[in-house]
C-alpha cells in the first residue's frame, strides 16, 4: 500500500518493514526551482543546447536534486509524520542513472535497523534503505537514511 501510511514512532518500526511511495512525474518546474533554491545553474541540467552535445545527449537532475526528490518521498508516505526529530545523514548514497524531465519516480523502502540510543530515552535510531526507480524500473537513486525518531 503506498501512500498515507500512519505516523510511526520509534516502537512501530521493525526490520524488514516496507513501505512504497506513489510516482511523480519530474518537470520543468522542478529543474528551474531546484536550480534556484540551490543556486546551482550548471548547463548540464539547465541549457538544453548545451547539454544535448554532452554524455546523456540532454539535460539531466542535479545529483543532489535526484537525493531531495528521494527525501520528499519519505516524508510525503507520512509515517514519519511528527515522530522524525532529525535526519542524521546517510552511510552510503549511489546515483547509478540520471533522472530526466517527463520521468516518473517513485520509492522503495526498507528497515534494516532500529536501535535505541543510551545517550537519551525519548528517541531512537531507525535507518531505511531507499532505493528510486523510474518508470522503466531503472534505479535512480539507492541509499540508506538515518532517523532520530520519537519513541512513545
Amino acid at each position: 500500500m503506498a501512500y498515507s501510511y500512519e505516523p510511526h514512532y520509534f516502537e512501530d518500526f521493525e526490520v524488514g518493514q516496507e513501505f512504497q511511495s506513489v510516482g511523480r512525474t519530474v518537470t520543468e518546474a522542478d529543474f528551474v526551482m531546484h536550480s534556484a533554491f540551490s543556486g546551482d545553474w550548471t548547463e548540464l541540467h539547465t541549457n538544453r543546447h548545451y547539454a544535448e552535445d554532452e554524455y546523456f545527449g540532454e539535460r539531466v537532475a542535479h545529483g543532489p536534486m535526484t537525493f531531495v526528490l528521494a527525501t520528499g518521498f519519505v516524508y510525503r508516505c507520512g509515517f514519519l509524520e511528527r515522530t522524525v526529530l532529525a535526519f542524521l545523514g546517510m552511510n552510503y548514497m549511489d546515483i547509478p542513472a540520471p533522472v530526466r524531465t517527463g520521468d516518473t519516480i517513485s520509492l522503495r523502502m526498507e528497515v534494516t535497523e532500529t536501535k535505541p540510543f543510551s545517550s537519551r530515552d525519548d528517541a531512537g535510531l531507525v535507518v531505511i534503505d531507499t532505493e528510486m526507480t523510474r518508470q522503466d524500473g531503472e534505479v535512480v537513486f539507492a541509499g540508506d537514511m538515518k532517523f532520530m525518531i520519537k519513541r512513545k
